[in-house]
This record gives structure tokens, sequence and C-alpha cells, in this order.
């Protein structure tokens, strides 16, 4: 029994056998997918897809590589939007300076816009962040001092300080694919010394997919594999580890109904 916290099942790669894919996640014992907005103004599809499935909910918020054709959407927008019963969060929104597709000002402000509508709905806000370790424990730590929102760093692969950051102001890390890459040591140490209670795990489909998929697309049914290497990392079962992380996607996506059985 899992969650898949984080995908992305409007992309290409997806759409065309979605059925197919969600089919083979709840083979695999994926209870609960969160579809992921990186647009608002594509958020209509991305309703459509949580609507479509009992087990799939979704997020409303602009990706920061879009940050500058978004800042025309207010919070009072974010905010409207999310009341629909399949919308379960916030973002993803943040700072990606490795590709820096957008300028840096416009992330920071949607980000700042991102936080308060978490902030003012009480739904998390998933957390993009790339080569922004310093600027995005600033925010996290001024925007904290404003009033607490509750957020998840997602598809973590920054620098130890910012996972002990984010705990420190009541936030989740949690881990993609990238945790089970032969180069991806110091993740697997930092995911060894988090909080059991603060820890998910998510596949970021169609992207990073854990061996052995490696380097085909990803889908929701693989974050079994990733699983598993968060349950040898921390010494503890898969079933363990399934355990943990379905709790703890379910206190702070507290917005989703638990599943039956």
């Amino acid at each position: 029994m899992l969650v898949d916290s984080h995908c992305h099942l409007d992309f290409p790669d997806l759409a065309a056998e979605r059925d197919a894919v969600v089919q083979r996640a709840r083979d695999a014992g994926i209870v609960r997918m969160v579809t992921i907005s990186t647009k608002v103004k594509q958020f209509d599809e991305i309703r459509a897809i949580a609507a479509a499935y009992d087990e799939i909910f979704c997020s409303v918020g602009t990706h920061p590589h879009h940050a500058d054709t978004e800042l025309d959407v207010t919070c009072d927008d974010l905010v409207r939007l999310a009341e629909g019963d399949e919308v379960v969060a916030i973002g993803e929104a943040g700072l990606d300076y490795f590709y820096d597709k957008a300028p840096r000002d416009a992330q920071a402000e949607g980000f700042r816009r991102h936080i308060d509508a978490a902030r003012r709905t009480g739904l998390p806000l998933v957390i993009h962040a790339r080569d922004a370790d310093a600027d995005m424990t600033q925010i996290l730590t001024d925007e904290t001092g404003k009033g607490a929102f509750p957020f998840v760093l997602h598809c973590f692969s920054s620098g130890r300080r910012l996972a002990e950051t984010g705990i420190e102001l009541g936030g989740y890390v949690s881990f993609s694919g990238i945790l089970t890459f032969k180069n991806s040591q110091d993740i697997r140490d930092i995911a060894k010394d988090m909080p059991a209670d603060r820890i998910l795990v998510e596949t970021d489909a169609p992207y990073l997919a854990p061996p052995p998929h490696r380097g085909k697309r990803n889908e929701p049914a693989y974050v079994v594999n990733t699983a598993q290497v968060l349950a040898d990392t921390r010494g503890v079962t898969l079933d363990a580890i399934g355990e943990t992380t379905t709790e703890n996607f379910y206190r702070l996506f507290s917005k989703v109904p638990r599943h039956d059985g």
C-alpha cells in the first residue's frame, strides 16, 4: 500500500495510455495519486483527470519554469480554483536556478504568491527547489515568520541544510527515483536521517524512473521501487515504509479521503 504524491498524468508520455497506467498503479498497490499542475492556464485538463478516477487528485499552480508567463494569476485565483473536492494542494511552485527558464525575480514573486494561497487555504504547497538552496531557505524562513503554512519539498535533490530547515519549519520531504541512482548517496544519507513522520515518496512521472526501469518513461506503479530503496536506506521493511509514507501523506494532504481497506 503506497501513494504516489507527485506525478504528471497530463504529460503526453502518460496521457496516451492513461487508463493502462492507472490500472498498473492499482495492481502495484498504489492507493492514491496526485497529478500536479504546472500551468494554471491548463488547470481544466488537470482537474478533468482527477475527476475521472476515484484514486487521483490534483493540485493547482504554476511551475517556476513558467512563472513569468502566469504572474497575472492572483492568489485569489489560486484560492478560488482550489475549492473543488479534487484539488488537494497548491503548486508546484518554487525556484529553479538550474534551468533558469524564468527570471529569478518572477520565480520568487510567483513562489510567494503560492505560499500565500497555501496559507489561506490550508492546503499543502508542493515546492520545486533546484540549485536554489540559499534563496529557498530564506524565503521559507521569511514566509513562515508571517504565518505557518503546510508544504512539501518535492523530488528532493538539494542539500542537507534545506532539508533540515524544511523539517524545522513544519514541512515534509519527498523522495523520488533520484534516491535510487548510484550517484545519489548524499540524498540517501539525508533520507536516512529525516524524521519518520515527515517523509513521502513520489515518482515525478514521467521523469526519473528508478531501476530496473532507469532510462525509460516513469509511471506511478514504479513508486514501489523508490519506496524499497527508502526502506533499505532506513533499515525497515517495504511494508513499514508504505505504512509510514501513506500515513504521512494523509496527514499532509488532509483534504484527500482515506482509501477503503
